[in-house]
């Protein structure tokens, strides 16, 4: 399973590239893809799937019999990395760099002295069209050098990093033989330099993923190991009278304020057309949305080796622990006991290990897309996720039971439908 979740990583430098990953595999499963600039005809028994922006993708089952939930599972495809600006490059004191911007909260740090790649997307005009096109160049391009430590005799003590000086990267030589930026992309892409109109440009950490011992290690685990996990407990999954629906949301890592992030209309959209196109009244799909749920599959902070003093004595997750159920009182995660019990049951269905995770009393935590996309579609919401090591870093460890994990309790849990009668949830 690993070794499938490592593939799909390496596959999958950018949010728009984990999208066309993600689509592949839907389109393998016999998943019919649709546009959001089209109407939609969705039959009983049928699959499908709808992407925004090229970087958010939603997919949905429609039962074969007349369905009263929605069986709702979601993770985010962007990773903290550093975008490229439109004018890239940028000379000085023989030197080309990147001028780059970060994304996200990234730790420093880890992108120091890292051969780094670039991969997006790109405007082409085509005739009096404009071709969106994913790029990536796989090889190393670019460097962010250290300063030595005979220079900044204060490098291991006071670590500061700049993002105008010190996470610039360079680039090539100013009077070498490599090619300039703009014609590397127009290289790959085989078209001509004068006709990229723009581009979404990152850098990223192009280092494969291993497997040791009893840990999986690689860029990008945050999100992509919920991401992966949990698409193939939807795709893996029987038939069941819920209507399954798996999302794959961008921007997380910046607030998700975009119109194809978790704060977008992009879910509710897609529910009103499904309702829409199965003759599915509006007093019908709200007691349908009231009856549904949703997990919020996020990775999670494992115990630090190295330092304990950042636990909760109570609330410690450990990679290889099973799938963690986080908790906020002031709702970064959106888990109540609610939807902490139902998705216990769950767990124990599928015979999956589970643990619960909280910070510190007096330490803040990030928060998630969970209670975000509630605001949106308001319904009972479980955030949970894998634990791991160093998040945000270029190259993140997490356990490798904990995959298998996930996969079997989103199987069964898609399975499954629920239906609330009172002050009661029954779970079938």
């Amino acid at each position: 399973m690993n070794r499938e979740l490592l593939e799909f990583i390496r596959q999958s430098p950018t949010a728009f590239h984990a999208v066309a990953s993600v689509s592949a595999m839907l389109r393998n499963a016999g998943f019919t893809e649709l546009s959001e600039t089209e109407r939609w005809e969705l039959n009983a028994g049928g699959t499908y799937f709808t992407t925004r922006n090229g970087s958010s993708l939603i997919a949905f089952r429609i039962p074969e019999e007349p369905f009263d939930c929605y069986m709702m599972a979601a993770a985010h495809g962007d990773s903290p990395c550093f975008k490229i600006k439109e004018r890239a490059e940028r000379g000085h004191d023989g030197y080309v760099s990147l001028s780059a911007e970060g994304y996200g909260g990234m730790l420093c740090a880890s992108w120091m002295d890292r051969p780094l790649s670039a991969a997006g997307r790109v405007a082409v005009k085509s005739g009096d069209r404009i071709s969106l096109r994913l790029v990536d160049l796989k090889k190393p391009v670019a460097i962010m050098p250290s300063v030595a430590i005979h220079m900044n005799r204060d490098a291991n003590e006071k670590a500061h990093f700049d993002a105008a000086t010190d996470m610039q990267p360079l680039f090539r030589d100013i009077n070498g033989s490599a090619q300039d930026f703009a014609s590397m992309i127009a290289d790959e892409l085989q078209v001509s330099k004068e006709d990229i109109l723009s581009a979404d440009l990152y850098l990223y950490n192009p280092q494969p993923g291993i497997c040791w011992g009893d840990y999986v290690s690689s860029p990008r685990l945050d999100d992509l190991q919920c991401a992966f996990a949990c698409l193939k407990g939807f795709l893996t999954a029987g038939k069941g009278r819920a209507a399954g629906v798996f999302c794959l949301f961008d921007n997380e890592e910046v607030g998700s304020r975009t119109k194809q992030g978790a704060d977008s209309t992009f879910l509710s959209d897609v529910l009103d057309r499904i309702a829409l196109a199965r003759g599915i009244g509006a007093e019908e799909q709200a007691r349908i949305r009231a009856n549904s749920f949703m997990i919020s599959a996020d990775n999670a902070h494992a115990v630090h080796p190295n330092h304990a003093e950042f636990k909760d004595p109570n609330q410690t997750a450990r990679m290889n622990g099973g799938i963690v159920i986080k908790l906020n009182a002031n709702q970064k995660y959106t888990t109540d006991a609610a939807s902490s019990a139902l998705f216990q049951m769950v767990c124990k269905m599928a015979e999956v290990p589970f643990q619960f995770y909280a910070n510190r009393a007096d330490m803040k935590g990030g928060s998630t897309l969970g209670n975000i996309s509630a605001s949106k579609v308001s319904i009972d919401t479980v955030d949970i996720g894998l634990a791991q090591l160093a998040m945000h870093s270029s190259f993140e460890t997490a356990g490798a039971k904990d995959t298998e994990y996930l996969v079997k309790a989103v199987r069964c849990y898609y399975e499954r439908s629920i239906r609330r009668e009172g002050e009661e949830i029954r779970v079938s």
